[in-house]
């Protein structure tokens, strides 16, 4: 989430906005974003519906239905336009988002 942070203002430019969505409660939601001094939106998918809809969900130590750590592009016209899948103890590469930003604005493609 500190990488989303970071980053904003290049996501800002491309005319991206980033949002983050877990599996934790609104009230968690809250912790989060103050104690990280979050700059961007977050959403509980406490019931596990968008993990379902996009398939990213695993067991994990006892565990059912919990979100494979996992980014997606979307453009305006809500089509997945990309998506990394990171193992659990991998740290995403926001560089790898920023490029396929840019080259989704350049393609002409809605943002």
């Amino acid at each position: 989430m500190e990488l989303l942070r970071d980053r904003r203002a290049e996501f800002d430019e491309l005319g991206v906005q980033p949002i983050g969505i877990s599996r934790d409660s609104p009230w968690t939601h809250i912790a989060w974003r103050q104690a990280l001094d979050l700059n961007f939106g977050l959403l509980s998918d406490f019931n596990g519906d968008v993990v379902r809809a996009f398939g990213v969900g695993f067991d994990f130590r006892g565990f059912h239905g919990v979100a494979q750590r996992t980014a997606f592009l979307v453009d305006a016209t809500g089509i997945v336009r990309n998506a990394w899948n990171y193992e659990t103890g991998d740290v995403p590469d926001p560089d790898a988002w920023v490029m396929a930003c840019r080259a989704l604005k350049t393609a002409g493609e809605p943002g």
